[in-house]
């Protein structure tokens, strides 16, 4: 069983930048790829980012693609989603997402196993 708790979220003018970060428990956070999701109000909640269990590979939304990156530190179970430039239309619930099946990708909601309880972003125009 995996916990995971975001923080980082609040509210922002366009233009500026924040930094979710993504605490899990347990041991085996560090074999399991993860993500990013996001949802709207009156939207579905979608695919932001993933990335594999080492690092190596990240894969980013192309609507996010050059303002958010998503990177992870295995020392301290955490992993983060740098959002630069934000807009208003990236106001939404962010949360973070964990792949118990794979060490490699998470590009949908079928593929998590563990979610986080979301946390609130608000861009300001």
């Amino acid at each position: 069983q995996v916990q995971l708790v975001e923080s980082g979220g609040g509210l922002v003018q366009t233009g500026d930048s924040l930094r979710l970060s993504c605490a899990a428990s347990g041991r085996a956070f560090s074999t399991y790829a993860m993500g990013w999701f996001r949802q709207a109000p009156g939207k579905d909640r979608e695919f932001l980012a993933s990335i594999s269990w080492n690092g190596d590979r990240t894969d980013h939304a192309i609507s996010v693609n050059g303002r958010f990156a998503i990177s992870r530190d295995n020392t301290k179970n955490t992993v983060y989603l740098q959002m630069n430039s934000l807009k208003p239309e990236d106001t939404a619930i962010y949360y973070c997402a964990a792949n118990a099946r794979s060490q490699l990708f998470i590009g949908t909601m079928a593929d998590v196993d563990y979610w986080g309880q979301g946390i609130q972003v608000t861009v300001s125009s």
